[in-house]
């Protein structure tokens, strides 16, 4: 077996096999047959705005995504608009998080814990689903990875001062990109007090992290006034907490396949607070504000993954001495045949369907079912995106709702006139086309502006076209004889 893996170690470097598997597993099917969600949308056009725009718009909303929407705002200008220019990111930071998985399980385990822990990780259904997705939070999970193994080369006495610097430095972008990737910190912070570390190793990691959390400050205390954009989220229940349970429960037998020992560094010491501390943290601060989202603490995907890697070694050290020739492919054998397991939901992530909505599905729909002199409106204003990715497709069409558009007014979706104007307006129309959420997803009307808009559609317009497009519902109305009261 050693002879096996020095041979293979000669060849290729063994990183460069997760980092190619995972990366292969993005550009599967990347455009998800053409389409994209809400969430992307909103990277979408604001992408292709100006920076000057994009930082009035920050001043207003999403302040937290700043740093990636000027990321991808430099792509679109470098290699334009695109869906691949929208994901390829997110697949080459997943490509780079599963490398670092590989390297942290050569330095603390060996071979077989790096090479199933580096195929495991693209293989998790929750990288699967973020690694075609046009947000920030691969890009975080790469920056944690790049973290971890610093932290790992200073705790084996390899870095120097400068490595201190890139840590800090990880630390920082992660968390302006998200600063709910800052849970980080207390994972390292476990992982520094389960090997007892020096002063030597104490004292610059603090500094470095103070620093890290000081330049960081300023967006969470500002992001923290635009807390209305997580109102959605709902409180904690004890149903959710099912997830989290299983992966915390999987981790810890990773863990004790281990052996893990206080006072030595070792691939459990390391992996199992990456993964426990965030998905904890995340727990106790939505216990104070709903904020549990598995997407904010995607990184701690890195911490399940060594686990399982070390699972597969124990594995591989177990049937060793009795059967060297198939401990051989045992890793090899175990992948393939997670990967047959998790062939369904791989395509199901693959799918348009696999998300709440398609905003280029409705806007194609839109091409079809418009007319010349139609007017639009969106219920709720935030169905407006599908027209700011895709206008191609709502040429000819009045948007008879809004009063500014989203970069006059720096938002995302624009402002719309008052209900009185609104109505009005729409009035004025012997035909309009409304754009709303398909009744699985839709909430409640609840704005006092989408009310008038459902009132006077109800009492004044009648339905001759109505089609369910991916999430979403495209509604022609036409105006009956019915005038209103003078």
């Amino acid at each position: 077996m050693a002879c096996h893996i020095t041979v293979l170690r000669r060849r290729l470097p063994i990183w460069l096999i997760p980092l190619l598997s995972t990366l292969v597993f993005g550009l599967w099917g990347l455009s998800r047959q053409q389409s994209v969600w809400r969430d992307e949308a909103a990277t979408w056009q604001v992408a292709g705005r100006s920076v000057g725009d994009i930082w009035i718009m920050l001043g207003q909303v999403d302040a937290v995504h700043g740093l990636y929407y000027l990321l991808m705002h430099g792509l679109f200008e470098c290699f334009g608009p695109s869906i691949t220019t929208l994901r390829l990111p997110s697949v080459l930071a997943m490509a780079m998080a599963a490398a670092c998985v590989t390297i942290i399980g050569r330095r603390l385990t060996g071979a077989w814990a790096a090479l199933g822990g580096g195929l495991a990780f693209g293989l998790l259904p929750a990288v699967q689903f973020y690694l075609q997705e046009g947000r920030p939070y691969a890009l975080v999970a790469a920056g944690a990875g790049i973290s971890t193994l610093l932290l790992v080369n200073q705790l084996q006495g390899r870095g120097r001062t400068v490595h201190w610097a890139a840590y800090g430095g990880a630390v920082l972008v992660c968390a302006l990109l998200n600063w709910l990737s800052l849970l980080v910190l207390p994972a390292h912070l476990m992982t520094l007090i389960w090997t007892k570390a020096g002063r030597s190793t104490w004292v610059p990691w603090v500094a470095s992290a103070t620093v890290a959390i000081a330049a960081a400050l300023p967006l969470i205390l500002f992001s923290r006034s635009q807390s209305k954009q997580v109102s959605w989220i709902p409180p904690l229940t004890w149903h959710m907490m099912i997830g989290p349970a299983v992966l915390l429960a999987m981790g810890t037998v990773g863990a004790l396949l281990d052996r893990p020992r206080t006072g030595r560094l070792s691939l459990a010491a390391v992996a199992l607070p990456l993964l426990v501390a965030p998905q904890v943290g995340l727990v106790a601060l939505s216990l104070i504000q709903p904020l549990f989202l598995d997407r904010y603490v995607l990184f701690s995907m890195l911490g399940l993954a060594l686990l399982l890697g070390a699972a597969l070694n124990a594995a591989v050290e177990a049937t060793g001495p009795r059967f060297p020739r198939a401990s051989r492919w045992l890793v090899l054998g175990v992948v393939v045949a997670a990967m047959a397991a998790l062939l369904p939901q791989s395509l199901a992530k693959r799918s348009p369907t696999s998300r709440v909505d398609d905003v280029l599905a409705v806007a194609a729909h839109v091409r079809q079912l418009k007319k010349a002199g139609d007017a639009v409106l969106f219920i709720p204003a935030a169905r407006r995106d599908t027209a700011l990715v895709s206008p191609d497709g709502f040429v000819g069409l009045r948007d008879i709702a809004l009063a500014r558009s989203p970069v006059a007014s720096g938002t995302l979706n624009g402002e719309e006139a008052g209900p009185g104007r609104i109505r009005t307006a729409m009035l004025a129309q012997e035909r309009i086309l409304l754009v709303t959420d398909a009744p699985e997803v839709a909430r409640p009307v609840s704005a006092r502006r989408d009310k008038a808009k459902t009132a006077v559609l109800k009492e004044y317009f009648t339905v001759v076209a109505d089609e369910l497009v991916r999430g979403r519902r495209v509604t022609v109305y036409d105006r009956r004889g019915k005038r209103p009261a003078a």
